[in-house]
């Protein structure tokens, strides 16, 4: 599947481009352990989620967008320099940051006070998809060291193009003080194709339990190498 990705030419070369998740996993993925002692089990050695294949395909799936720059905060005030090209035609912001008014989510379950930031990270690259192709847009999977959270929604980049998708986000964390650097992820997107979903809800038939008691039994004699196995297997048939 191509996606196509354009930014105003004054902006070519200033901004990170959008990459494939896979190629900007979280250093601290990469740093810690792969084994560890759990005091619950005695000092037992456990695998760490480094060995998760789910996490780790999670991390790994769909496209990041990064911030444009380096954005600071210190006394509740966000600072930025930024000396990027102008176009002298087109409309543009000059923010790489963005507020909305706390009203906006006014009655939503979002954890939110009076005063509390409710920020919009601003996206300078448009984006088109194939013909029934619409994007999820989400906060970076499993992520939690960042301090916003990037709010999901759905886009049809079949059909919006040119225009820019922004990434509206609640700001968690308003004890932080520090630089978020330029490239830090700000949103994860998956694109999907749109078509109608057919549910299949029933208990198990008798071939379906034993493929279940079969899987049950491999994942408790080698769960590592079945694991491998069965994502080998996907990637043969991608």
């Amino acid at each position: 599947m191509k996606l196509t990705f354009r930014c105003l030419p004054e902006l070519h070369g200033h901004i990170p481009e959008p990459v494939e998740a896979k190629a900007a996993l979280p250093d601290w993925l990469k740093d810690i352990p792969s084994t560890v002692e759990s005091e619950l089990l005695g000092s037992e050695q456990v695998r760490t989620l480094k060995h998760c294949p789910p996490i780790i395909d999670g991390f790994s799936t769909g496209i990041l967008f990064k911030l444009p720059c380096d954005v600071t905060m210190k006394d509740g005030e966000f600072s930025w320099h930024w000396p990027k090209p102008v176009s002298p035609k087109a409309q543009q912001t000059r923010s790489p940051i963005g507020l909305h008014v706390p009203e906006q989510a006014t009655g939503a379950p979002l954890g939110t006070n009076p005063g509390d930031f409710i920020i919009k990270l601003n996206n300078f690259w448009s984006i088109e998809a194939p013909e029934g192709i619409s994007l999820l847009f989400t906060h970076p999977l499993n992520r939690e060291e960042l301090p916003f959270r990037t709010l999901a929604g759905v886009v049809d980049c079949d059909r919006f193009k040119g225009g820019f998708v922004h990434f509206p986000a609640l700001w968690k964390d308003p004890k932080f003080e520090g630089t978020l650097k330029a490239g830090t992820p700000i949103a994860q997107a998956f694109p999907f194709k749109r078509e109608a979903l057919e549910l299949d809800c029933a208990p198990m038939d008798e071939a379906e339990f034993e493929t279940h008691l079969d899987t049950q039994g491999k994942l408790q004699a080698e769960p590592g190498h079945y694991r491998k196995s069965v994502r080998a297997k996907r990637s043969v048939e991608a």
